[in-house]
């Protein structure tokens, strides 16, 4: 099974972190896209020192979703998991965050064996206790990988309005989903179709639009 959910800056980011990873998701934040760069460089590290399983159980919130190539409540289906001997190796590459900085998503590239594909990842925080926790995790495998950029590309939301966001109705025989930022300033919206195919488009507010900064497309697995 794939990754699922699966440069310099990024190295001083991790190795600035001393102690167990968890300690970057417990952090007090500000609305600051070096953190979730930091969240998501800290799970890739849990699951090389843990197990991949048990990294995706350890920050999954409570309702986070994965696509197995069907919708499912994260936390339950990785329950019966258990961990591969080789872990997934996965890199950011690109940040998005929220204006107010409760919410961001990463995307980037993953490695196993010969294998390599794509992953994105939305994250939320706890504004309270800063904790990160990932809501949505997917990716799939590429026939080219994804070359590593020589920085991490990060963006934040124009802050000082509040956009309407439109309610997008879902296709006959379509599973979707839309979920927002709590200053609805970033929304993800995940569709998965009849044969199991799926879409998850990120979109950040600029002052003006809902603009789409990934777009992630998924093909029907094939049959056997």
């Amino acid at each position: 099974m794939h990754r699922l959910l699966v440069p310099a800056l990024a190295l001083s980011l991790l190795m600035g972190c001393a102690g167990d990873p968890g300690d970057i998701r417990n952090r007090p934040l500000g609305p600051n896209p070096s953190a979730f760069i930091a969240a998501e460089i800290g799970f890739a590290r849990l699951a090389q020192e843990k197990g991949q399983w048990t990294a995706f159980r350890e920050t999954a919130a409570p309702e986070a979703v994965m696509f197995v190539p069907q919708r499912v409540q994260a936390r339950d289906w990785l329950k019966s998991q258990k961990d591969p001997a080789e872990a997934v190796k996965w890199q950011p590459h690109a940040v998005y965050v929220s204006c107010d900085g409760n919410a961001g998503a990463t995307t980037g590239a993953w490695q196993k064996g010969a294998e390599a594909g794509f992953f994105t990842t939305v994250w939320l925080r706890d504004p309270r206790k800063g904790k990160l926790t990932w809501i949505l995790d997917h990716g799939d495998a590429l026939a080219t990988p994804r070359e590593a950029p020589e920085f991490i590309a990060s963006k934040q939301a124009v802050c000082g309005s509040r956009p309407a966001v439109p309610i997008e109705a879902g296709g006959e025989g379509e599973d979707r989903a839309v979920g927002l930022s709590p200053d609805q300033t970033l929304s993800w919206t995940s569709t998965v179709r009849g044969d199991k195919s799926r879409r998850v488009t990120i979109r950040l507010w600029d002052g003006k639009d809902m603009a789409t900064v990934i777009d992630d497309r998924v093909a029907a697995p094939k049959q056997p």
